[in-house]
């Protein structure tokens, strides 16, 4: 079964059952020491693109925003067992063109990382996809505010969706993240670790 680790903030780390480890927006928090297959990126805030700090493998790829989002069109890559989509990501502190969020598929499972973002036209779609898990920033300041991502998991329809990004730079404050009030909500707390 795949695992995700929560780092804290937007940092994320998911291991599928083969034992691909990829991680998402590394910034904070810990277990950077696995060996990354993959490092991906939604945008080059410096909260979000750390690729310094997970340990590589020696074929591990690197996806930034920039990679991923090319002339307008959102691009799709396979890395190993790993599928990534890259998704619409924008807000008036995010432009539309330096941003992304992302669709991983592993080990059966959709996993939607929505990046720095408010609520996209694409976001419309997603209930069609059946996604598992949503992950979705509620800071208020760069990012939507947890009614706004409330709103926005209601259109997403996942499983299961877990705030994230709550206060700018800081590992986790439960206070927001209970604030966070939607059908099928989900709070990590930094370094805790489930099985998808």
């Amino acid at each position: 079964m795949a695992r995700l680790l929560y780092q804290g903030h937007g940092s994320l780390r998911l291991t599928t059952d083969g034992g691909t480890v990829a991680y998402i927006d590394p910034f904070i928090g810990k277990g950077y020491d696995v060996p990354a297959d993959l490092i991906l990126v939604t945008h080059q805030h410096h909260d979000h693109n750390r690729i310094e700090l997970p340990a590589r493998k020696k074929d591990c790829r690197v996806i930034q925003n920039m990679d991923a989002l090319q002339n307008g069109i959102y691009q799709k890559f396979i890395v190993k067992d790993i599928n990534i989509e890259a998704t619409q990501a924008y807000n008036k502190n995010h432009p539309k063109n330096e941003c992304v969020g992302y669709l991983v598929s592993a080990d059966g499972l959709l996993i939607y990382f929505a990046g720095d973002t408010a609520r996209t036209a694409q976001m419309e779609t997603l209930a069609d996809r059946m996604i598992d898990y949503a992950f979705l920033p509620i800071d208020g300041i760069y990012t939507m505010n947890a009614p706004e991502a409330a709103e926005c998991a209601k259109l997403i329809g996942a499983k299961h969706t877990v705030p994230i990004h709550m206060k700018p730079g800081e590992l986790f404050d439960r206070s927001e993240a209970e604030a966070f009030r939607t059908e099928g909500a989900m709070i990590l707390e930094p370094g805790q670790e489930i099985v998808l």
